[in-house]
């Protein structure tokens, strides 16, 4: 689908089969509305309008539809509804308007309204309630690890994926099924103590969050993590109690589920005394920052929240304030081409990207180059590559030629869902090019071991 400016030509979807507009409880501010001066300077950084090229999807379209149902002169129907689904959250709207324009605040508010008021058919509703009753909980993705080991063994995930039979089932289960990471022996294991000791002189006392789909699928990013924050002067607490981040929940207006899940992770850090809480997930990260947002009205924990909240950083946001104190080693003989992947919510909601390239260049022997669209959504965003996969699809295939096309011979990511959707892409391509995590990176660096 191509990309063209075209005059906006608002669709208020006044058919059958519509609900009423918004309901009282916090719908999007109309003060963040007026603030929209529909420059359209979003336009061209939005990644579903490079995809889809519809006004109504692209943010400037989505506040006016907003607006329109806030006035009362549109209905929240299917058709709206489905413009704000395809919204990606990636904020790069928020990051390119010269207005200040908070669009991340107005599409956080609308998502809970679209869960309380759109009535969703028989298949979203199924596919969502898979998605948000497995995810958030670690235990449970547990339990399927040993299913999905035979699966993949067995030969059967390719029988399926090579006669495209799921796909004629749901195509929300086959892009489940097709971003599934290879399960490994470490996927069992739980190698981190609730304690790693600082290395040399003590810095730092931090705690450490694990996350979901990290924990499991990609624990030897969070071995790496703990090493590089010992290795570094930090005293590592890992609480056995912690659960999901809430990231999942709270970006697909799940509300309730959300504050739980922050109130346990408030609760499992509450008496570690901790000087930070650092997080090696971009994802994650931006909705710790939140919980401050997310527990405003609960009286019981909204100041909890925002001192948990002001604790936490990106671990490359932290290291690369405090300091690298451990010798860095080359990890090849020769020169090493790297291109970096910016995940939207360090980038974007964060404003996380200079860190992660200052601790990379301190690799001896490190080359970093730069891909053409770099601030440009993988695709991925949490779940919308399950839950939209033909967008998703069409925003992972451009991603991964731009990076092939900058040379580079390892690509290095920091957010989970990123690089599962960038290996897919990769292999669908057919080529083989490494992706680590840039604490791996380091902690073979500190290491010295070679690539």
């Amino acid at each position: 689908m191509q990309t063209s400016e075209k005059p906006l030509k608002l669709n208020t979807d006044l058919a059958s089969n519509q609900t009423d507009g918004f309901d009282p409880k916090e719908p999007p501010e109309q003060k963040l509305i007026d603030a929209c001066v529909h420059c359209g300077f979003c336009l061209t950084t939005c990644p579903s309008y490079r995809v889809i090229g519809k006004e109504n999807d692209s943010p400037r379209g989505r506040i006016y539809l907003m607006d329109a149902i806030n006035k009362g002169e549109a209905p929240l129907s299917p058709t709206s509804v489905q413009h704000f689904d395809s919204c990606l959250g990636c904020l790069a709207c928020t990051t390119a308007c010269p207005s200040g324009v908070e669009y991340d605040k107005l599409i956080a508010s609308v998502r809970p309204q679209v869960q309380r008021n759109h009535p969703r058919n028989l298949p979203e509703r199924l596919i969502r309630g898979l998605i948000f009753s497995l995810f958030p909980h670690p235990d449970r993705l547990r339990l399927l690890l040993t299913p999905l080991f035979l699966y993949q063994k067995s030969g059967f995930s390719q029988l399926i994926r090579a006669t495209g039979l799921l796909k004629q089932v749901s195509v929300n289960l086959a892009a489940m099924e097709s971003l599934m990471p290879k399960v490994t022996v470490s996927c069992f294991q739980d190698n981190l103590p609730e304690i790693l000791s600082a290395q040399g002189e003590k810095r730092y006392r931090v705690g450490m969050i694990l996350g979901c789909v990290q924990r499991i699928f990609f624990s030897g990013v969070n071995e790496a993590t703990a090493r590089v924050l010992s290795a570094n002067g930090c005293e590592v607490v890992i609480p056995k109690s912690q659960g999901c981040c809430a990231a999942l929940p709270e970006h697909q207006g799940e509300t309730a589920q959300a504050q739980a899940l922050a109130r346990q992770m408030i609760d499992s850090f509450e008496d570690t005394d901790v000087d930070y809480v650092i997080i090696n997930a971009a994802g994650c990260g931006h909705t710790l920052k939140e919980y401050g947002h997310i527990l405003r009205d609960d009286p019981m924990y909204r100041h909890k929240a925002k001192a948990f909240a002001a604790k936490v950083r990106d671990v490359q946001e932290f290291l690369a304030d405090v300091g690298l104190t451990a010798p860095l080693h080359p990890l090849q003989d020769k020169p090493l081409t790297m291109v970096y992947q910016d995940a939207c919510h360090l980038l974007h909601g964060q404003k996380i990207s200079i860190q992660p390239r200052q601790l990379l260049k301190q690799i001896p022997g490190i080359q970093l180059r730069e891909p053409v669209d770099a601030a440009l959504c993988c695709g991925s965003a949490g779940v919308y590559n399950m839950l939209q996969p033909q967008v998703a699809e069409e925003l992972g295939q451009m991603k991964v030629t731009n990076l092939l096309n900058t040379g580079a011979t390892l690509i290095a990511s920091a957010n989970p869902g990123c690089s599962l959707q960038i290996q897919r892409h990769l292999q669908q391509q057919g080529r083989k090019i490494p992706l680590m995590h840039p604490m791996q990176l380091l902690d073979m660096s500190i290491q010295a071991v070679k690539l």
